[in-house]
């Protein structure tokens, strides 16, 4: 017997038209890509300093440019790498990926975000960026964004093979989502909190 939840997800999984970001999640570093509105190639956006979060600052500012990206794109979904390892186990860094989905995803709802597997990405980054010629310090500058490149093509390819989204759905709860109105400068949330952001250490 299906239900209404089942009905939401089945619409998750459908292929729409519309850019796709892709969010590549590390401890210092977030890497971010986007797709043209067809889906078709992914493309680096930027690498974003990751900010952590406090009661005074529940949205950190790198999660309030992502948002800028998806409402400047008109974005219809987001998908976040989610790290395992090559057993398909996961670790530590697959629990920061997820918090960090939720965190996202409450602040871009309705917007869906799906949770997509990201391994070997970063390998596969690190080799396209010593492949071009890359080395050193710019290669590290980039390769974040490059990981998501990575990652968002993946999906795009996986899209187009199945005709529906890869990956898993990450459910928010609407009692605790809190959608940004505003940008990375001077955005607010849903209840008119200023959000300067916090670097992390």
């Amino acid at each position: 017997m299906t239900t209404p939840r089942d009905h939401v997800a089945d619409r998750d999984e459908e292929v729409t038209r519309g850019s796709r970001l892709a969010v590549d999640v590390g401890t210092v570093r977030v890497g971010l890509a986007a797709s043209d509105p067809d889906g078709l190639v992914a493309t680096p956006v930027e690498t974003l300093a990751r900010v952590k979060a406090s009661n005074a600052r529940p949205v950190p500012s790198d999660v309030l440019r992502i948002v800028d990206e998806v409402h400047e794109r008109g974005a219809a979904l987001v998908y976040v790498g989610l790290p395992r390892h090559l057993s398909g186990a996961e670790g530590a860094s697959s629990a920061g990926a997820r918090a960090y989905a939720v965190l996202l995803a409450q602040a871009v709802a309705p917007v869906p975000v799906r949770l997509v597997d990201e391994r070997m990405s970063t390998v596969s980054a690190h080799q396209a960026l010593y492949a071009s010629g890359r080395s050193g310090r710019r290669h590290r500058q980039v390769v974040d964004q490059a990981a998501a490149v990575v990652i968002l093509q993946s999906a795009l390819d996986a899209e187009r093979a199945s005709g529906r989204r890869p990956g898993e759905r990450v459910d928010v709860d609407p009692q605790h989502a809190r959608p940004v109105r505003g940008g990375a400068a001077g955005a607010r949330t849903h209840d008119g909190t200023h959000d300067a952001g916090e670097t992390s250490t």
